[in-house]
């Protein structure tokens, strides 16, 4: 009963933070006139604020920061922040220069990747319906692929930087925030340079913009609460599972550059969306099947 209870926080967590994930590209715009590196910078400032205070409210002692050094940890959560990092500064790229739906692409490619790393890395293995939906999947995103072939680099960037994202944190041993804290720590640095180097060469927004700034800080916020929710939905459920899920969020993304953002969409795109979505139904639905079997 308890790992069926721990399965279940697990998914809900994956589907709340994909949902906030999908919402992204409505919020980056509004950041403008600051450069990637500058939104970068921000989320990891304001993020590490934000997880360092509720850290303090729960008034839990700091010896795991012993342990994770002692372990090594470190080295993996140092490993995961460079991924994230290098995640989003492409994405926030993609979205304020108008690549939202190459973005999408990048997306719907990652729970291939993550289905892929779990069967090499963690020995996960699939049924029929899960084989099944991934060819699917596969195919769909071959064939949006052929039509976005010039920005594909944007896309595979994505994908495998997210994919190897998640397959470190699935083997660091720390709780959500304390995983969440380190990783911000580990990019402050830097980020404070480029926020430094960038105000004092007059390039940067935030001095400039009450706006900006005060934007930059609800960033921060934004970008601690969804990883959050994915370091707690990573250990506790299938690692393809967790990528599968992750469609909700380019869906959502290419719904927004179609109809909010304007971005034409080829009929081509949307034969392998259709193939996408009917692999992704397949796979979860072997994947839910197999989690009840397993529960009983």
């Amino acid at each position: 009963m308890r790992t069926r209870s721990a399965s279940q926080t697990s998914l809900f967590a994956g589907i709340l933070c994909y949902l906030l994930w999908g919402g992204f590209p409505l919020f980056f715009p509004l950041l403008k006139p600051a450069g990637s590196l500058e939104i970068l910078s921000g989320r990891v400032l304001f993020s590490l604020a934000f997880v360092a205070l509720v850290l303090a409210v729960q008034r839990k002692p700091w010896g795991w920061l012993r342990e994770v050094w002692s372990s090594g940890a470190w080295r993996l959560l140092a490993v995961a922040a460079v991924l994230i990092a290098v995640n989003w500064l492409t994405y926030i790229w993609a979205v304020n220069s108008n690549h939202i739906v190459e973005a999408s692409l990048g997306y719907f490619t990652n729970p291939l990747v993550s289905i892929a790393l779990g069967m090499i890395f963690f020995g996960e293995r699939m049924g029929r319906p899960g084989k099944i939906g991934c060819a699917l999947a596969a195919l769909g995103v071959c064939v949006i692929a052929s039509q976005a072939w010039r920005t594909v680099w944007v896309s595979l960037l994505l994908a495998f930087s997210f994919g190897f994202y998640g397959m470190v944190k699935k083997r660091v041993k720390v709780t959500a925030l304390q995983g969440l804290f380190l990783e911000s720590a580990v990019l402050t640095p830097l980020a404070l340079a480029w926020m430094a180097w960038s105000a004092g060469q007059g390039r940067a927004a935030w001095p400039h913009s009450g706006r900006v700034a005060a934007l930059l800080v609800v960033a921060g916020i934004f970008t601690a609460v969804p990883l959050w929710l994915f370091a707690v939905a990573a250990p506790g459920i299938p690692l393809g599972t967790l990528g599968v899920l992750q469609y909700m969020t380019p869906t959502m993304q290419f719904l927004l550059g179609l109809f909010v953002f304007g971005q034409p969409v080829s009929p081509r795109f949307w034969a392998g969306l259709v193939l996408v979505w009917i692999g992704s139904v397949v796979y979860l639905a072997g994947a839910v099947l197999n989690i009840r079997r397993a529960t009983r």
